[in-house]
């Protein structure tokens, strides 16, 4: 009964127990029952009324949950992968990735109609993977690539960029290519897929190379800077944003083919198709605006906070992937 039916209900009741007190006691009694059912049913309707709200409440769950429950989302970010991921003159992360993040943010926020904090923890080349997966972060914005390997234990993002392994050497050293290589050492990164695929490749080449490691791209870019090295291989984006961030183009240049190619996404946990769709509808808006153009060329083509430009225009292979994700043809 709805509560202006049990309001009428109690009326009519009232005017009963005026016409009973001049009636019979038996009358009397009936209507008291039904005067203390009306009562019972405008008391507990609004009960029942927010039982039945319950029942069509959105229910959450994995990381959508986990952020529902708590608040906050926590983003892995990288300190040394200009211009994905990095830190400022006041140490402060910044770059391409994590204002990609920042809109994945805004569409969980929408979905779960609430504020949320973030909270961001620096990551490594090594740590990131376990960080995701024990849940110390949510959403992993750096410059990790997305291959099958990786993808029987991870959740990647649509692509947000393309690039392929180069080689960093000092300008003078006679380096041009990876032959070049033979007898020398290269510095790699460790945790990335270099540490293992640039090894195979001097082995299948027959080329000897010395390998030595540094624990992320910065470290490796001091052990090329510092001598211990002939060459730092890394993907070309990352060697163009390390030279112009360090203003060491004078003294540093990216050569030789591509090597390897990678795709570059976001990371989250496996097994979550909530989660996933949430940021995958967060890219096809970014692409359906064109917001992500305008994100890309931020990073891309305008001044670093160093004052240098990368100047890399949108490559065609990734500008198509973004139309595969809803971006407009001109």
């Amino acid at each position: 009964m709805s509560t202006h039916g049990s309001a009428a209900f109690a009326m009519g009741a009232r005017l009963l127990w005026q016409d009973a007190r001049v009636q019979s006691p038996a009358l009397l009694r009936l209507v008291k029952a039904m005067i203390a059912a009306a009562v019972t049913l405008c008391l507990v309707q609004p009960t029942s009324a927010q039982q039945h709200s319950n029942a069509f409440a959105v229910r959450y769950t994995g990381t959508l949950k986990k952020i529902n429950d708590s608040g906050e989302i926590r983003i892995g970010y990288r300190e040394n992968s200009p211009p994905f991921a990095f830190l400022d003159a006041e140490r402060k992360p910044l770059g391409y990735s994590l204002d990609l993040c920042e809109i994945v943010v805004e569409e969980i926020a929408a979905e779960l109609g609430k504020d949320i904090r973030v909270v961001r923890r620096p990551v490594t080349p090594e740590n990131r993977f376990d960080l995701v997966t024990s849940g110390e972060v949510d959403l992993e914005c750096g410059s990790t690539t997305n291959n099958l390997e990786r993808r029987k234990s991870m959740a990647f993002s649509p692509t947000m960029f393309v690039t392929g392994t180069k080689l960093l050497v000092r300008r003078g050293s006679g380096i041009l290519n990876f032959r070049d290589l033979a007898g020398k050492t290269v510095v790699l990164t460790r945790g990335t897929v270099h540490e293992t695929a640039i090894p195979k490749l001097a082995q299948r080449q027959n080329i000897p190379i010395k390998f030595v490691f540094g624990s992320d791209h910065g470290e490796s870019f001091q052990l090329l800077a510092a001598g211990k090295a002939e060459a730092f291989a890394n993907d070309d984006v990352q060697l163009y944003g390390m030279v112009a961030e360090k203003k060491a183009a004078a003294d540093f240049r990216v050569v030789g083919d591509f090597l390897t190619y990678a795709d570059y996404a976001l990371m989250f946990r496996k097994d979550d198709p909530e989660f996933a769709e949430i940021v995958e509808r967060a890219f096809h808006k970014l692409a359906g605006s064109r917001e992500i153009v305008a994100i890309y060329e931020r990073w891309f083509l305008k001044p670093l906070p160093s004052g240098v430009r990368l100047n890399m225009p949108m490559s065609p292979h990734l500008e198509e992937l973004f139309r595969v994700q809803g971006l407009p043809s001109d």
